[in-house]
Formats: C-alpha cells, structure tokens, sequence
C-alpha cells in the first residue's frame, strides 16, 4: 500500500499543483491529515466530492508543490506523468470485468511506449 505524487506543474492562481493519490482512500486521507491539506479538496469520491470535483474520473487531490515536498518527507512515493494513468489502468485490471481488463492493459501498455519513448528522446 502506498500514496503517490505525480511531476505534473500545473499553475493555479500564485501555485503550482500536482496530483497526489494512494492505493486506498484511508491512506490517501491520512496523509492529506498529515501534510495539513484539508479533506474537503478531495476529488473523484461518490460521497467526499462535491461540485464538479466529484465527476474526476479517480481519487485524488491536486496540491501545491510544498504540500507535495511534505508528503515525499512523510513517504509518498515520487512518479512522472503517466502515474495517474498507470494507476488508474491497474484499478480496471483488478475490477475483474473482462472489458475493463483488456482497458487497463491497452492503457498499460500506452504507459510503456510513452515512457521508453521520452527515454529514447
């Protein structure tokens, strides 16, 4: 079990965001509780979401890039871009539906190439 933080710089008024998310909302939430960023700004939940926010199509919450320092000290793990993606393939895969598995591996598979080709450039 693990909480993650993405690379995205995404500008927000005077901040910079990422995402940051985790392999269970009680994980995602107690690390939200650690680093001081206040639940209410959590997305993609059916109950925790409101507004628009809660149509993100997964769990997790944008925080600004000293949020983000706090929760690497506090043991989340560092990825790049395609973190959220590759995240997001692995819950269609585990869902056990046949056309959500073969989703969730075309998607890992686009992760792979993306990946191997910023290498190669």
């Amino acid at each position: 079990m693990a909480v993650y933080v993405d690379n995205m710089r995404a500008p927000f008024g005077n901040m910079v965001m990422c995402h940051m998310w985790a392999d269970t909302v009680d994980e995602l939430l107690a690390m939200v509780d650690k680093i001081g960023v206040q639940r209410k700004w959590i997305q993609g939940h059916p109950t925790l979401s409101f507004g628009k926010h809660r149509n993100a199509s997964w769990v997790h919450f944008d925080i600004a890039m000293t949020k983000r320092a706090l929760a690497v000290k506090a043991g989340a793990t560092e990825t790049d871009r395609y973190g959220p993606l590759e995240h997001t393939a692995r819950l269609h895969i585990a869902s056990g539906d046949p056309a959500r598995i073969k989703y969730g591996e075309g998607q890992l598979a686009r992760v792979q190439s993306a990946r191997a080709m910023r290498m190669a450039a």
